[in-house]
């Protein structure tokens, strides 16, 4: 009997030094190489890629009536596609994760009904204005601090102004675009 224990626990030994070898052979051949700095690099913001000279800053300060002149509904339209996620468009559509969008323009701040908006969002008061609009869909977090809305924003002001003609299209009786200057 003892040699058959003998032979049990050299197999068993044997199997543990065969895995152990394996595993630094392993390790050896296949190991990652670290970077020298962890994370990943962003790409830089957009001033900066595109030079941030003077027509940078001039394209950033168009006021929004001049923005809202020459925007395009259509690209609004597409645009809007990433607020999908947690809006509805339609008239009568159900709330999501965010409050129904249809006729949002001219209605009181956090006043869609059956939502729960945000104690942040509640305090905030007035009317969606396309002003109001364009500041809270350019850094929601920014403008209403405390806000739940998780999305980052739209950055570009043509694209937040496209997203504004669209959302004047969403309403029975739509809000006339603040006059140009």
């Amino acid at each position: 009997m003892n040699i058959e224990t003998n032979k049990i626990a050299g197999a068993v030994f044997g199997t543990l030094l065969f895995v152990v070898g394996v595993n630094v052979i392993a390790s050896g051949v296949f190991a990652p190489k670290k970077p020298a700095i962890p994370g990943y690099d962003l790409p830089a913001p957009e001033e900066t890629a595109a030079g941030g000279g003077e027509g940078a800053a001039a394209a950033k300060s168009e006021p929004l009536p001049v923005l809202l002149a020459k925007a395009d509904p259509a690209k609004g339209q597409a645009a809007a596609k990433k607020c999908q996620a947690c809006h509805s468009f339609e008239k009568g559509g159900p709330n999501k994760v965010g409050p129904g969008l249809y006729g949002v323009v001219g209605r009181p701040v956090a006043s869609h009904e059956g939502f729960n908006y945000s104690g942040a969002l509640k305090a905030k008061g007035g009317n969606w204005t396309y002003e109001e609009l364009d500041k809270f869909i350019a850094n929601p977090k920014k403008d209403v601090p405390g806000t739940l809305m998780a999305f980052a924003g739209v950055a570009k002001g043509e694209e937040r102004a496209d997203i504004l003609a669209y959302m004047r299209t969403l309403s029975d009786s739509p809000v006339a675009f603040p006059a140009a200057q």
